[in-house]
């Protein structure tokens, strides 16, 4: 029997070890996409407690819970962080077989040193030490980053950000790691907020450009662009429901962009011409500028319109979506590349049943001299465990060419994350170990350890980079 988190945690064969051991194992990493704070970064944050580093915004967490009858007094409540604490440790012992549990006990061994289960029994103990080890210099936000050997990171921003803070980190030479800003203009795509004629006027106001027209709102649009090329910036990133392909023209959305500005509702029709056409004038910007557009795709988003109302958005009452992207996504790459105007993309899907759909719609779409321009995105969110992440690299790997793969991304808020990037890796490992031991892929480590570091960092930092 094999002890709980040892150093062959999640690697079966003895392969599975040689690749972790001799391959991945304190590689760097290269975080392509995450929501950290780049203020917090800046002003290298120390917290008060394990629970503002641990539990502060931490939708999974709070799910379960909430699934195990917490109240949310304990939860986003006034409770005391103490209490905060010892109800997420009276949540952990029922969260086994979750990957919670796995990466729970992995940032308290790799960041605090501690191998002690948390439970309502050691929660005193493991909550006091982990408080006067957050007072020390070596347990503020830098040092987290630094001590994870991250070299890049990339943030998650909305157009309208000024950027101040990736300014200030990239002019700081006692930082090494990469802040990239990602350009997120989810307030530009979804019309049919009640916020979007908010969001305009101040694209307006930052950009110095007049929106009161289409072509104005899209010139706009491209000196926010611009601006985050300018600072570093690199990449897109989209939350897409769905997406349906909708035949239209310049003249009718500008129609319904005049409509909406008016204080018009749009149509479910007339919003997804709208989003179809944005959609693709943005993929062109970032063509022009080399960046990497990530589509997140199939999240249905604030199922709990009570708790919305009460909590906002992104706090836990989010599900896996369920729509047909083939068709949809499909003809988006196609037109972009009809213009020779799509970008290096990675397609992340939240339910599994669209890996192969996506995976399958890779090889279509191509540049020469460039491995895998289109991706298919590693395990994100509902799909990020063992299973998801088996599951999407095999599916990957069936129809496409997974040594080409960028592998995994943090999607977290929390500076101690980056034990997921661990996670994945003993992940890989095991997967392809497996397949040497099985016949299924040669024995030759030469080979393989190339294979695995390349996913584990350098396909990622070339994909992004261009190195």
């Amino acid at each position: 029997m094999k002890t709980f988190l040892d150093d062959q945690f999640l690697l079966n064969t003895d392969t599975a070890v040689h690749l972790y051991n001799h391959a991945i194992k304190g590689l760097p990493i290269f975080d392509f996409h995450c929501h950290l704070n780049p203020q917090e970064v800046w002003e290298n944050k120390s917290y008060n407690s394990i629970t503002e580093i641990w539990l502060g915004g931490d939708h999974y967490k709070w799910r379960t819970m909430r699934m195990h009858g917490i109240g949310e007094r304990f939860i986003t409540g006034d409770a005391s962080d103490w209490e905060k604490f010892a109800a997420w440790a009276e949540t952990v012992p029922y969260l086994i077989g979750n990957p919670l549990y796995h990466w729970t006990h992995l940032e308290l061994k790799m960041y605090f040193g501690i191998d002690k289960i948390l439970s309502p029994e050691t929660a005193r103990e493991i909550f006091d030490e982990c408080n006067q080890k957050l007072q020390q210099p070596e347990y503020r936000s830098r040092a987290f980053i630094e001590k994870s050997n991250v070299k890049f990171i990339g943030t998650t921003d909305d157009p309208i950000s000024t950027l101040e803070f990736h300014q200030l980190l990239k002019n700081d030479e006692s930082f090494q790691t990469i802040i990239a800003p990602t350009f997120r203009p989810d307030g530009a795509l979804f019309i049919e907020r009640p916020g979007y004629r908010e969001w305009t006027e101040k694209l307006e106001q930052v950009s110095g450009v007049k929106t009161d027209s289409l072509d104005g709102y899209l010139a706009a649009l491209k000196q926010r662009v611009d601006f985050f090329h300018e600072n570093g910036g690199r990449a897109s990133d989209h939350d897409i429901p769905k997406i349906e392909y909708v035949e239209t023209s310049k003249e009718e959305i500008a129609a319904l962009y005049a409509k909406r500005l008016s204080g018009e509702e749009l149509t479910n029709d007339e919003v997804a011409a709208y989003k179809w056409f944005l959609l693709t004038e943005l993929g062109k910007m970032y063509a022009e500028k080399q960046w990497v557009m990530q589509l997140h795709m199939g999240a249905l988003r604030s199922t709990n319109t009570k708790m919305k109302n009460l909590l906002g958005p992104d706090t836990g009452f989010d599900s896996v979506g369920e729509s047909n992207f083939a068709e949809g996504i499909a003809r988006f790459l196609d037109g972009l590349d009809q213009q020779d105007a799509l970008p290096r993309t990675i397609l992340f899907n939240l339910n599994q049943k669209d890996n192969v759909v996506l995976a399958g719609m890779m090889a279509n779409f191509y540049e020469e001299g460039v491995p895998g321009k289109v991706q298919l995105g590693s395990g994100w969110w509902f799909l990020d465990h063992i299973d998801g992440m088996e599951r999407q690299m095999k599916d990957f790997a069936n129809v496409g060419l997974l040594s080409h793969f960028i592998g995994m991304l943090t999607d977290s808020r929390s500076f101690l994350s980056y034990a997921r990037h661990d996670y994945f890796r003993r992940i890989l490992c095991n997967l392809l170990g497996e397949w040497v031991e099985k016949g299924q892929a040669p024995n030759d480590m030469v080979f393989m350890e190339q294979m695995v570091r390349n996913i584990g960092y350098y396909n990622a930092e070339k994909y992004f980079l261009q190195r």
